[in-house]
């Protein structure tokens, strides 16, 4: 039998928490339950969790310094975080990406809803490596991401990826060369029945370029398309992208 996945619900909306937890747990996962930041925060390092969801505003500590800290710690960095903010706009979407959250929920919502997001977040989280007999590695230049392990290397030194980027990254790199169109990368990183803007893929890959340094010049925006990945491409080449 399966050990139950455990996931940490971080909400000070105590009637929602309850909810959300009643819900995980008849759909058989294990819950805890943090109404602070700076208490969720502590018990994902204490016991790390397979998946965090994170409210952004919270006392204390707010969702995005949670999200920031998690991703600085070596325990928590690789562990999937899905935001659920009754924020709405674009720019507090954007926000809650850069810091290395997976996925964003806006309230009010569904808890089917809810329950699919996580089921999609774990999958990918578990399929994040090849298929058999892919190899468990792939490498363009001096970038190499581990597919057993979800590591990524930049000249043999180490760097931190979310789940969502190692996957966008991992999609470039068996693109390589190939124009790869948003919609493709969405659906690559995030699977079939996630819907997310355009802009979110952005975030995510801007993110990429910053992380792999000066090898993120490999990654190009092809305006109105998607994206590149350009081995050939060096440092002082003319961008034709739409920075983020």
């Amino acid at each position: 039998m399966a050990t139950p996945k455990q996931v940490l619900v971080v909400e000070d909306e105590a009637d929602l928490a309850d909810l959300m937890a009643y819900n995980l747990r008849r759909a058989g996962y294990e819950v805890e339950v943090a109404r602070d930041g700076a208490t969720g925060l502590r018990q994902a390092i204490e016991t790390p969790p397979e998946l965090v969801i994170l409210d952004v505003m919270l006392p204390k500590l707010t969702g995005l310094q949670v999200a920031r800290e998690l991703r600085t710690n070596p325990k928590t960095a690789s562990i999937p975080i899905m935001m659920v903010t009754a924020k709405a706009e674009d720019l507090d979407q954007i926000a809650g990406l850069q810091v290395g959250a997976d996925d964003y929920v806006t309230k009010p919502f569904s808890m089917n809803v809810l329950l699919a997001r996580v089921d999609a977040l774990l999958r990918r989280s578990k399929g994040s490596g090849g298929s058999a007999g892919e190899g468990d590695v792939v490498e363009v230049r001096n970038v190499q991401a581990d597919l057993a392990t979800h590591e990524v290397r930049v000249g043999g030194e180490p760097i931190k990826l979310t789940l969502t980027e190692f996957r966008l990254l991992v999609a470039m790199i068996r693109g390589k060369g190939k124009v790869l169109s948003r919609e493709d990368l969405m659906y690559t990183a995030m699977g079939p029945d996630i819907v997310v803007t355009s802009r979110t893929i952005d975030v995510h890959m801007a993110s990429i370029r910053r992380k792999l340094g000066a090898s993120g010049v490999m990654i190009r925006t092809i305006r109105g398309v998607g994206y590149l990945l350009d081995e050939k491409a060096e440092a002082d080449e003319t961008e034709t992208a739409d920075r983020v």
